[in-house]
């Protein structure tokens, strides 16, 4: 087995693996990190939880450690798609260049235009920055991207899917086409694929087989759900996850409670708060100091469940997750094997339960066919109430109706009544039926034939 010594390393680099407590690369390292030292472009294809972080840290901090950097113009770049992605390879920097005399600087969102200027004033050979960000300060002139050696561009599948593609091609332009690019993606869509073709000089392409399934430490299950009436149904649904939470006891140490719309990430923190649970949210409308408080006190235990969006779900990496929640069943199904990644870390037991309603049956057979298993079903904890109370509460008195052969002689009566002729020859109230013409006969009808051709 390789070990990070034989991967010419910095020592210093070395020394910070060692303090961390790593002895040896993951294949996306052992396959990156070589061909990033000699200075070559990387295509990285692998999924989350895999070490693709240090994967491109490790090579830049050992390449970066000569040289300096000048005011406003970075040595490096690394670009992710979320603040909180941004901030945990901040992290890992930091912790991998804490024996080399490296700066960088965060460009997020959420934070002090200021406090980032004086940053960057000062130069940096670090440069971690969302798109988004990155491209204010560069149009209000603060920032200069010629100097950029090695740009590295983080889960690039989920730039995709937030739309910053287009940000990604402007920022590639706005360097210098010498630079070594570091490319990493989870997945190759056809759109990435043509970056890849226009950026990427001749790249070593390392792909780590598909994480078709989550780790084999991760206990699955899903709980069919049937909501009753619609306006019921998503207030039904957190008193099943309450439930569910209640039911794992003391083994729920700490969850990351997963919605689909952010709308529902705080109306299901709201609710958990309610009923006395130890809840915070988290999603990409809130303050980033809010943002970042929550994830420090679900990262340090006095936070005990966390609900977020899918902004959660790649690259944070807290290892001692218990649990995993769905709330709402995701509708990529790449998404919920990031989603449950986030438990059963570092060879830890993992659990995670999915909550599906009827809608989400097709997106769960999705799920299960991208893992190639069917997950466990189970049972609902909160049977509905609803139905059974009707069919046990006692029938209200009806009034007494026609017997049947009541109704069967009302009905022949109706029959005959409908049948009876109308007009001439009907039956009244005053005598028999008239017949023929009665009494009111012409008399020349009385005569014979012959009697009326004499006349």
């Amino acid at each position: 087995m390789t070990k990070f010594n034989e991967l010419n390393l910095n020592p210093k680099v070395l020394k910070a693996i060692e303090e961390a407590g790593y002895e040896s690369p993951t294949p996306i390292q052992e396959g990156a990190i070589p061909a990033a030292l000699e200075g070559r472009d990387v295509l990285g294809i692998a999924q989350t939880g895999t070490g693709k972080t240090a994967s491109f840290t490790l090579p830049m901090i050992t390449l970066l450690a000569r040289g300096r950097a000048r005011a406003r113009m970075p040595r490096s770049l690394v670009l992710c798609p979320t603040r909180e992605l941004a901030a945990q390879v901040a992290e890992n920097f930091d912790t991998y260049a804490k024996h080399l005399k490296l700066t960088k600087a965060l460009l997020i969102g959420g934070v002090s235009f200021k406090e980032q200027d004086a940053l960057i004033d000062r130069g940096v050979d670090v440069l971690i920055a969302t798109p988004g960000r990155l491209l204010d300060h560069f149009e209000r002139g603060k920032l200069l991207l010629t100097g950029v050696q090695i740009m590295v561009v983080d889960e690039a599948d989920r730039m995709l899917d937030m739309g910053f593609i287009p940000d990604i091609e402007r920022i590639f332009s706005l360097t210098p086409f010498t630079r070594q690019t570091l490319f990493f993606s989870a997945t190759m869509a056809p759109e990435i694929e043509r970056i890849t073709d226009t950026f990427l000089s001749a790249p070593t392409r390392v792909e780590v087989a598909r994480q078709a399934t989550a780790s084999e430490t991760i206990e699955q299950g899903v709980v069919l759900f049937k909501g009753g009436r619609r306006d019921r149904e998503a207030s039904a649904k957190r008193k099943v996850l309450r439930a569910l939470i209640d039911a794992e006891g003391e083994k729920c140490t700490n969850a990351i409670i997963f919605c689909n719309r952010k709308t529902d990430v705080d109306i299901c923190a709201k609710s958990l708060k309610k009923y006395g649970y130890d809840a915070a949210a988290i999603h990409g409308d809130l303050d980033q100091s809010q943002r970042m408080k929550t994830l420090d006190g679900f990262r340090d235990g006095s936070l005990r469940l966390l609900v977020a969006s899918d902004v959660a779900a790649r690259g944070l990496d807290v290892p001692s997750v218990s649990h995993v929640f769905n709330f709402d069943v995701p509708g990529h199904p790449e998404d919920y094997v990031h989603r449950i990644g986030r438990t059963g870390r570092a060879g830890r037991d993992g659990k995670a339960i999915t909550i599906c309603s009827g809608r989400d049956e097709k997106a769960l057979a999705a799920i299960e066919k991208l893992i190639q298993k069917e997950i466990p079903r189970l049972d609902n904890p909160v049977q509905s109430e609803e139905p059974k109370a009707k069919e046990d509460a006692p029938k209200p008195e009806r009034k007494a109706k026609p017997t049947d052969a009541k109704k069967s002689e009302t009905r022949k009566s109706d029959r005959k009544k409908d049948k009876e002729p109308k007009g001439r020859g009907r039956r009244d109230d005053k005598g028999p039926a008239v017949v023929g013409m009665g009494d009111h006969m012409p008399s020349f009808i009385a005569l014979s034939f012959d009697e009326r051709r004499a006349g």
